[in-house]
């Protein structure tokens, strides 16, 4: 629900653009930007276990914080700043069925390089590729019996990013961006009796503004 109604917003900021701004400032060299979206975390899930069965994370959502940097007109770095709650599960356990492994808080912090080759349009699309670093932290609150912890180890994997730009004002952008995260965590249970591998390789699709400094 969150994400349609961010769509609807910038739908809405797209329509009234030309009438905020008759001229294209389009990207420059040194432009500084900070980006606030609402963002859709959505793994595609798979993976192995020691004990058969799957490991599955939900979806989740949350606002994320981004900030961009133009080296020039075409190209800019562009780093993301968002954390997000997964409840965590091993499906189709033979003899078992679901595990529960309770959930995990998420930390994604992603580097991408991205190229710009419309610079002077209200309309600017963009791709990008980079590396993503992510971290799992308070993982716990399974309601299986047996389960005494989890472990969801840290993991460095790649990213390719999408995604346009739509100059509203001189200052303010419309922006809709689409991450896909190479992620691939180990998993460890009760201290490694149980040990996986979860390709969660989620995609992170976020609607926001960005603001030009």
């Amino acid at each position: 629900m969150t994400t349609r109604m961010l769509a609807a917003a910038m739908a809405l900021a797209v329509a009234a653009g030309p009438a905020l701004a008759q001229e294209v400032r389009g990207l420059r060299a040194g432009d500084f930007m900070i980006g606030l979206s609402g963002i859709a975390v959505l793994p595609t899930n798979g993976g192995n276990t020691s004990i058969g069965g799957t490991p599955h994370a939900n979806d989740a959502f949350t606002a994320q914080l981004d900030f961009t940097y133009f080296l020039n007109s075409n190209i800019s770095l562009n780093l993301i700043a968002a954390t997000t709650k997964h409840d965590v599960e091993v499906r189709n356990v033979p003899g078992a069925g679901t595990i529960d492994l309770g959930s995990t808080w998420v930390l994604p912090p992603t580097l991408t390089l991205q190229y710009h080759p419309m610079p002077t349009s209200r309309f600017s699309p963009y791709v990008g590729a980079g590396l993503n670093y992510t971290i799992f932290y308070s993982e716990g609150g399974s309601r299986s019996p047996g389960i005494t912890s989890v472990d969801v180890k840290d993991t460095l994997g790649f990213a390719l990013n999408a995604g346009v730009n739509y100059e509203i004002a001189p200052n303010w952008l419309a922006n809709l961006d689409v991450k896909y995260l190479f992620l691939s965590p180990d998993v460890r249970v009760n201290g490694g009796a149980v040990t996986g591998t979860a390709d969660l390789n989620p995609w992170v699709i976020g609607v926001g503004v960005r603001y030009r400094f």
